[in-house]
């Protein structure tokens, strides 16, 4: 049984008229017969009465039209439903993204993108890269916004450099300026200083430590194993400094003195990730434009 002849077969009982719905279907009427006989053929039941004149369903073209009819409704709706999501009116976007980034970069992006796109939902993972690049690997999400270098390079994923971002040391007002009060502070400065870290397995907490032992000493904890917003948190308390993303101290507001480091200081390079073997949906490609291009 084939779509294109179910749409004969209503577009006859609907005429009552061979001709009438061969035109109705843009089709010559010899085709349209050739159709409505192959079908009848394949049900092995006549579906129509034809007298001169006078065309009447059988009792199996009465069974069969609102069949019919809802097989065609429903290949309608299919046909609207997807051409509205190729034009980006609806569907959804899975983005991963590091809790800072989330933080930091995506709230104008996002908020860019939504104004654009109402229609499409936003479903956000945080998460480490390597959480994301798993959840990229098993298809649980489309694109998502990691730390370079991967902790595992994946040749199943495909990776854009986004931008390169600066860390800061962030610290209570209340609490004396570190690195004796200068307007900028080395990593050195830090020995002795009780840090705010944030748990195992954050990409801000191995850059730091990293960092510190470059430079011959251990870092100090005051507290740790949060997240940005607890890290932020208990800085402002005056428990510790913490070193993060310069967007993120941009928009935390009130309450944090930020420090520079100094030359050549610490960065972070900020990648966008989608599998190499599956192009990401339409809406996807629509997000990863706007932020490459932010």
């Amino acid at each position: 049984m084939q779509f294109q002849q179910l749409q004969y077969f209503v577009a006859v009982a609907e005429t009552r008229h061979f001709t009438r719905a061969a035109d109705l279907v843009h089709v010559a009427q010899p085709s349209l017969s050739q159709q409505i006989k192959a079908l009848e053929r394949e049900l092995g039941a006549d579906l129509f009465l034809r007298a001169r004149g006078n065309i009447t369903l059988t009792d199996a073209g009465e069974a069969l039209l609102p069949l019919a009819r809802r097989i065609l409704a429903d290949a309608d709706t299919a046909r609207h439903e997807v051409q509205e999501l190729v034009q980006l009116r609806s569907g959804r976007v899975r983005l991963g993204a590091t809790p800072s980034l989330c933080t930091g970069l995506l709230p104008d992006v996002l908020r860019a993108f939504h104004d654009r796109y109402p229609g499409i939902r936003l479903m956000i993972e945080e998460g480490g890269s390597h959480d994301l690049v798993r959840e990229l690997a098993r298809g649980a999400l489309d694109l998502a916004l990691v730390v370079l270098p991967l902790p595992t390079p994946s040749p199943a994923l495909t990776t854009v450099e986004l931008l390169r971002e600066d860390l800061v040391v962030v610290s209570s007002p209340d609490a004396p300026r570190p690195g004796d009060g200068r307007r900028t502070v080395r990593i050195a400065d830090l020995e002795g200083e009780r840090l705010v870290m944030f748990r195992h397995g954050y990409d801000l907490r191995e850059l730091t430590v990293a960092a510190c032992r470059a430079e011959g000493f251990e870092p100090d904890f005051a507290v740790e194993g949060g997240e940005m917003d607890a890290v932020l948190g208990f800085v402002r308390a005056g428990l510790g400094l913490a070193v993060v993303p310069r967007m993120v101290a941009a928009r935390s507001g009130r309450g944090l003195r930020v420090t520079p480091l100094t030359r050549p200081g610490l960065h972070r390079t900020i990648a966008l990730a989608h599998r190499s073997d599956v192009a990401p949906p339409r809406a996807a490609r629509e997000l990863q434009r706007m932020l490459l291009e932010r």
